[in-house]
């Protein structure tokens, strides 16, 4: 096909040019060159929520969720895949990125990387193996760069539809081997006979913050606070709010539940992206009261404060704000022969922020009870409902040690936690505290 030269960065073959009708615009090369320009930087492409340094360094996320792999090798992934769909762990899923080696579980830098055509590949692929999943399941793929390379990350969450079984070859042509997958430290294994049971039984324990909610709808969530949120994990996808909207930007998220013509918002897109999350959720909001004398000594000399409402980041924020401002007192002592003086609080920020982050983190968002912190002379209590999960014993709770359940309440809620860096996600609550 002839082509015409319009300019030393610009050729057009003469049926493009005739159907553009170059000379009723009257617009130089240039011009179209830059018209061009601007509708190829329009063009929509997924993002991942939080940086891809993030990822390569294992940084917001547990190392047990994600997997670096050298190359595309369809079997083995998707025995990950599966696992990760699984969500045996109640980790919220996780990622695998493909074309990076790793050492001693530490990715290698500079990255090896991947040829750009195998990115064409390796969607193209995706699609049939994710049909062979039963029932059929269908992670995030996202292409990114790194280091100058490209590599792909698969975003895999915890699937609505577990329990999930995968071929154990999904290139193979013969009749296919099913199994059940789960996570097991940081590797991909074969469920034994009690663990396929137990990932059965815990098919209709969705939790709550991961379900849809059948009242909200788009114009509830706050781009303001969608767009600061993905500022500040360090996602690609802020600079994109304003111009693609809310459903699309919730949707690359996987925070929608349906099919595109009947879409639900996730419970936990409310509970960090909404202004007033109280209207979905009875009673979400902290509720503060200081006794001077003491709840039970002189109860009647009690000072309300003011309730505290938003999302659940903005209420963390303004009740750790109520404390450093209000409660949290420092004393100095000048230590003899010591040029620095020892500084001693009468109580430990980082104790009373473990504290509130958790009363949000493992709240009953079912329940119309607020979380309530009374502030005694000698004690502060910070109280949520229902409390802690039935399968810690009492004897956990009085040595102090780590509390380890295997269902969560609301396990994106935590892991959003966690990318903001308000949640450890390893259990270490009470020790820290």
């Amino acid at each position: 096909m002839k082509m015409i030269k319009l300019s030393d960065n610009l050729s057009l073959s003469s049926i493009i040019q005739g159907f553009w009708r170059l000379c009723s615009w009257e617009w130089t090369a240039e011009e179209l060159a830059d018209f061009m320009n601007a509708c190829i930087e329009g063009v929509d492409t997924m993002e991942l929520e939080i940086s891809v340094e993030d990822i390569l360094n294992k940084r917001k996320i547990e190392s047990d969720r994600i997997e670096f792999k050298t190359g595309w090798n369809p079997d083995d992934i998707y025995h990950s895949v599966c696992a990760f769909a699984n969500d045996y762990n109640n980790d919220g899923g996780g990622y695998i990125v493909v074309g990076v080696e790793e050492e001693n579980g530490i990715a290698k830098r500079p990255v090896k990387g991947l040829p750009e055509y195998m990115l064409d590949t390796i969607q193209k692929e995706m699609v049939g193996y994710n049909n062979m999943i039963s029932p059929p399941y269908f992670p995030q793929g996202i292409p990114t760069e790194a280091d100058g390379k490209w590599i792909y990350v698969i975003v895999a969450r915890a699937g609505q539809q577990r329990p999930y079984k995968s071929p154990e070859h999904v290139t193979g042509k013969r009749d296919k081997k099913y199994h059940y997958y789960i996570r097991y430290l940081t590797s991909s294994v074969k469920a034994n006979l009690e663990q396929e049971h137990e990932l059965i039984n815990m098919s209709d324990q969705t939790p709550f913050d991961c379900r849809a909610n059948h009242k909200a709808a788009f114009e509830d969530i706050s781009p303001v606070l969608l767009e600061d949120h993905l500022r500040k994990t360090g996602s690609k996808l802020a600079k994109q709010v304003r111009e693609r909207g809310v459903e699309e930007i919730l949707k690359d998220m996987q925070l929608l539940v349906g099919p595109p013509e009947l879409r639900y918002i996730q419970n936990v897109a409310l509970m960090m992206f909404c202004e007033h999350p109280e209207k979905f959720f009875g009673y979400t909001y902290v509720q503060m009261t200081s006794f001077p004398k003491g709840s039970i000594e002189n109860p009647s000399i009690s000072e309300d404060f003011p309730n505290i409402t938003g999302s659940v980041p903005q209420m963390i924020q303004a009740t750790m704000e109520r404390f450093r401002n209000l409660f949290i007192r420092e004393k100095v002592i000048k230590v003899p022969n010591q040029m620095e003086a020892l500084r001693i609080f009468n109580y430990p920020y980082q104790a009373i922020e473990e504290a509130v982050v958790n009363a949000f983190y493992h709240r009953d968002y079912m329940s119309y009870e607020p979380v309530t912190i009374e502030i005694e002379p000698d004690c502060i209590n910070i109280m949520n409902f229902p409390g802690i999960d039935r399968s810690i014993s009492e004897k956990t709770i009085a040595e102090g040690k780590r509390f380890v359940s295997r269902y969560y309440r609301n396990r994106r809620l935590g892991e959003f936690l966690k990318e903001l860096e308000l949640s450890e996600g390893h259990s270490s609550g009470i020790p820290t505290i």
